[in-house]
């Protein structure tokens, strides 16, 4: 069973799909590296630790060679760029957020954008962005600066979280898309741990600018890679493009793909203008003859082949389960704290374990990356609901169990815990809310959709960015101790679960959103 089911991945996997999948998850992967960009340099970029006192191997090196090599040079270079920026906690809490701020614009703005102009279109702005970000980042000596350069890698990175799913759901195989819906968190995790790494080796005052620099080289092979693909066939066919769309699909299939199939149904809904009298007298033959039943959300689309806004979906019973259910799941995401450890680890957890805060954060997003590649066949395997059941209450356990173990001062415990914690995310919340969204609405709902949801993330995410270190510091000073705040975690983490279980269906083997929903019965 294993060997056949390999075989059928393999045959439905070209190498030609598997490099627009890894040219196109550079957005995801940028929005990873610039979320966790700030965390390993905090104290030096923030001017709390002096020079001499960041022990780092590569930077003494590097500061070595450079002396030694091109001094008069290096001292051009990086004339009228301060060695750091000081801020206090508060003020280094306002940069930090201000990703999700752009990202909340970038969330809203990439859905109707990438419905309107395409997804390739969408993805190369993104690509902008993240160039003109990177840039200010790392040229900026004030605070408003650096904040304008976060807001606008944030813009790129909640565009790219937002299309990039999609983009990747209408160009994977059918079987395989749970498979490779999750590639968009992997990615993520990818630049989680590359910032990570860089940040452990590269945070003193002469050396943290280049963490930002290796953003702008990442943003620029990005741009330079979308020249070679193509624009998504599912779009292309809804904007009455389908004889493009289908060479364009076959192309990514192979030559020797069948995908009649897969494009059965584009003849019925939408058709290019030169097609459009040849299909007049087939139409009914094709759509008779393909498995599917004239739902709820075909006949909405057939009344118009344009998508629809966010306050269409609003104002349409129909959408409102998926809206309210996709928006719930990726709040869920963040509200059960993974961005704690992600975005604060270094400083939170310094004076808590037995070992260094920065190798336990490379050893932390190393296990993020990897629990997310071993997991990411389960949702295809016991469903969507079923993992995110699975990590909301492993992350939920974990949050108790840190929590505790740093109140009663048990280190090793501690460590265990936030290993737990994050691999725990891995399993459902990490990749099974870049999926949902995409599978509990039709096509022509989708972009607006996708855009809402993200736009909650990003909310979601500013409200752990901006307010975990204030919170955290009171509830410190109030009660004494540390590791308070866990135990808000594990109580979100139990109403996260809740909603999960009345709220969202499952999706795992239907058809259509008709079909999630229990709008129509199946007629096969």
């Amino acid at each position: 069973m294993a060997n056949t089911t390999l075989r059928q991945c393999m045959r439905d996997v070209s190498p030609y799909l598997l490099l627009l999948v890894t040219i196109s998850t550079l957005g995801p992967l940028q929005f990873g590296f610039h979320l966790a960009e700030l965390n390993a340099p905090q104290d030096v970029i923030s001017c709390r630790v002096p020079k001499s006192s960041v022990s780092s191997r590569l930077s003494a090196a590097f500061s070595a060679w450079k002396s030694s090599s091109s001094s008069n040079r290096a001292a051009a270079t990086t004339s009228g760029l301060p060695g750091c920026i000081p801020m206090n906690d508060y003020q280094f809490a306002v940069v930090s957020s201000m990703f999700t701020v752009g990202g909340l614009i970038g969330a809203l703005a990439g859905g109707p954008i990438s419905s309107a102009r395409g997804r390739l279109l969408a993805m190369r702005l993104t690509g902008l962005f993240f160039v003109i970000g990177s840039a200010l980042m790392t040229l900026g000596t004030s605070i408003p600066v650096m904040s304008i350069g976060r807001i606008l890698s944030g813009v790129g990175a909640g565009a790219a979280t937002v299309i990039v799913p999609i983009y990747i759901s209408e160009v994977a195989p059918p079987r395989e898309r749970g498979t490779f819906g999750a590639m968009t968190q992997v990615s993520i995790n990818v630049g989680i741990l590359g910032t990570q790494t860089l940040g452990y080796f590269l945070s003193s005052q002469s050396t943290w600018r280049w963490i930002f620099g290796i953003g702008i080289i990442i943003a620029t092979l990005q741009l330079l890679g979308l020249l070679a693909v193509p624009e998504s066939p599912a779009w292309l066919a809804t904007n009455k493009n389908v004889s493009q769309a289908k060479r364009t699909l076959q192309r990514i299939r192979g030559k020797h793909y069948d995908i009649e199939e897969e494009t059965a149904f584009w003849d019925s809904g939408a058709s290019s203008p030169e097609e459009e009298a040849l299909l007049d007298g087939s139409s009914t033959t094709l759509v008779e003859s393909v498995p599917r039943r004239a739902s709820v959300s075909s006949k909405a689309s057939s009344k118009s082949n344009s998508h629809l806004g966010f306050f269409d979906i609003v104002r349409d019973v129909q959408y409102r389960p998926a809206l309210v259910a996709a928006i719930g799941v990726m709040c869920a995401q963040q509200l059960c704290g993974i961005n704690s450890i992600i975005m604060y680890s270094v400083s939170l957890l310094r004076d808590l374990l037995p070992i260094n805060s920065g190798v336990l954060t490379i050893i932390i997003s190393a296990i993020n990356l990897v629990t997310t590649i071993a997991c990411s066949p389960l949702p295809d395997k016991l469903g969507r609901k079923t993992c995110l059941l699975l990590s909301i209450f492993g992350q939920g356990t974990s949050a108790l169990a840190l929590a505790l173990s740093i109140v009663f001062g048990a280190k090793i415990l501690s460590a265990v815990a936030v290993l737990f914690f994050v691999a725990f995310f891995a399993v459902g919340l990490g990749p099974v809310p870049f999926i949902l969204a995409s599978e509990m609405v039709g096509p022509e709902a989708v972009g607006a959709v996708q855009s809402c949801c993200l736009g909650a993330n990003y909310v979601a995410t500013f409200l752990v960015a901006q307010f975990f270190p204030i919170i955290n510091l009171a509830l410190n000073e109030r009660f004494g101790g540390a590791g308070w705040v866990y135990f808000i975690f594990t109580g979100l983490a139990v109403l996260c679960g809740l909603f999960v279980l009345w709220r969202v269906p499952e999706t795992k083997g239907k058809k259509d959103a008709d079909e999630v929903w229990g709008r129509t019965r199946r007629l096969d």
